[in-house]
This record gives C-alpha cells, structure tokens and sequence, in this order.
C-alpha cells in the first residue's frame, strides 16, 4: 500500500463498513444472526425492539465519521477538529478492538469463536490503513 494513499484505504473501509451495518438494519434478525451479532440482538430485532437498531445505527455514524476524517487526511473533506489526534484515536481504537480479542482468546473462551477472530483481523486492517493515513 502507498502510505501517501492510505487515507483513500481508510476512508473506504469505514464507508463500506458503516453501508453494511445500514444493510444489516435493514435485512433484520437473520443479518445480525448472519454477522454475528449474538442471538439476543437477532431475537430483539424479531421483536422490533429499537435497540439493535440504534446500536447498529450509531455504529454505522461512528464509521461515517472516521471515513470523514480519513478523507482529511488526504486534503479532502475540509479540516475537521483535531484532524491528527481524532485519527490517532481511531487507529488506536481499531487496534485495540482487533488486538484484545487474541490477547485474550487463550483465557475467555467467547473470544475463540469464529466471529471473533475474523472481526478482528478486519479491524487489524483497519488499524494498518487508519495508521498509514495519519502516519
């Protein structure tokens, strides 16, 4: 990767990631099934209970965001407060969601499950291109 492109890398992820958590709102119980959302948030959108919607909504804004700040650091999108600390703070946020599951896998057995693993090594690649967008 061309670090001096990262932040397209970036950008792209977080806008791809917060578009798929909008079609898991919509697609219901079997998508968080599907995406490994637990049994409780699939058995509450069945319900039409509001929370896995707002969860999943306010998870899709939050990557919205990041994928803004992302395009900052490539000179688009304007400046936006605290450019460089905001993405230090995503690329630390996303190593540390991908890193502490294998950390922990050995000791917590709910971190050895497949959903687990894979979601983390996304959010290593994350963490990468979020690095090398502020790097």
């Amino acid at each position: 990767m061309n670090i001096s492109n990262a932040w397209m890398w970036a950008a792209g992820l977080d806008f791809v990631a917060a578009a798929l958590h909008i079609c898991i709102i919509l697609g219901g119980a079997h998508w968080y099934r599907f995406f490994g959302a637990g049994e409780d948030m699939a058995r509450m959108a069945e319900r039409g209970h509001p929370w896995p919607t707002i969860l999943t909504l306010l998870i899709a804004i939050g990557l919205t965001l990041f994928g803004a700040y992302a395009m900052t650091a490539g000179g688009h999108f304007g400046q936006l407060p605290g450019s460089t600390q905001v993405l230090w703070g995503i690329t630390a946020l996303f190593t540390l969601r991908g890193g502490l599951p294998f950390l922990l896998a050995p000791f917590v057995p709910s971190m050895r499950s497949p959903f687990a693993l894979w979601s983390s090594a996304i959010c290593m690649l994350y963490a990468m291109a979020h690095l090398g967008s502020v790097w």
